[in-house]
């Protein structure tokens, strides 16, 4: 059993600072780091993903909060300025990805590159980083799941637990669930497709969001804080399943075609 920290900041001369931005800094530079790595190992590229760093990670972000804030709608229509509150969470990697595509693409033919290379480099970091950016989630105590005795619970606090589960103590830490996935994902992505399908531009991509995507749908099964349900499945899934056929159809044209 293991539970988050009473306070959810350290202060340095009087002023907070919150543990989900350090945490949140630290995976945007590991993955910037291992995605840099892999562009001058593997494709000779020494200055493109530091050149574009800055972009993606504004424009990342912005999209993170932006794809959240219009599925927390009714909420945020309330509190309109609540939407600046990174600080207390509530990012969703859709809408990075969605903003994150957007401006990899932009860059790829700015630069007169293949966008398929560069949304692959790009896909080699975010596992990592999202490994570690979930934990983020555990400080701020949200991301969990339904309730649990397991000898891995995670003891939530009364002030985040929702109404319906307000008498359960322990949760699944679904966060650390799909932190370590994605670490399973990275290390698939490394050792078996990146050394076989590297010039094949696309394959790293489309592999990365059928994982990923497997990996946030069975999620989903467990968490229990998600507000936007069509026909009484969670968006989030949806949303998941729809990137994993389109990115299946994908590896079906570009694998039989090779």
């Amino acid at each position: 059993m293991f539970a988050p920290p009473d306070v959810s900041y350290i202060s340095v001369l009087g002023f907070p600072i919150y543990y989900y931005g350090i945490i949140l800094a630290a995976a945007i530079y590991v993955g910037v780091l291992i995605s840099n790595k892999i562009a001058i190992k593997y494709y000779s590229m020494y200055c493109v993903i530091p050149n574009i760093a800055t972009s993606l990670i504004l424009w990342g972000i912005l999209g993170a909060r932006l794809y959240y804030c219009v599925l927390n709608y009714d909420y945020f229509s309330q509190y309109p300025l609540e939407i600046f509150a990174l600080r207390e969470g509530g990012l969703s990697i859709h809408g990075a990805l969605i903003a994150g595509t957007c401006v990899i693409c932009h860059e790829a033919k700015r630069r007169k590159m293949s966008v398929l290379k560069l949304l692959d480099i790009c896909a080699m970091g975010l596992p990592i980083a999202q490994a570690i950016g979930r934990w983020g989630n555990f400080f701020n105590s949200e991301a969990f799941g339904l309730p649990t005795d397991l000898p891995w619970k995670m003891y939530i606090s009364k002030p985040h637990r929702p109404d319906k589960y307000f008498n359960n103590n322990y949760f699944h830490p679904t966060f650390l669930y799909e932190s370590l996935l994605n670490l399973i994902i990275f290390f698939i992505l490394y050792k078996i497709i990146l050394p076989k399908y590297k010039d094949n531009y696309g394959i790293i991509t489309a592999s990365y969001l059928i994982l990923y995507s497997t990996v946030r749908f069975f999620i989903e099964m467990l968490r229990v804080d998600c507000v936007k349900y069509i026909c009484e499945i969670p968006f989030p899934q949806i949303v998941s399943v729809i990137i994993i056929m389109f990115s299946f159809i994908f590896l079906y044209k570009k694998l039989r075609y090779r």
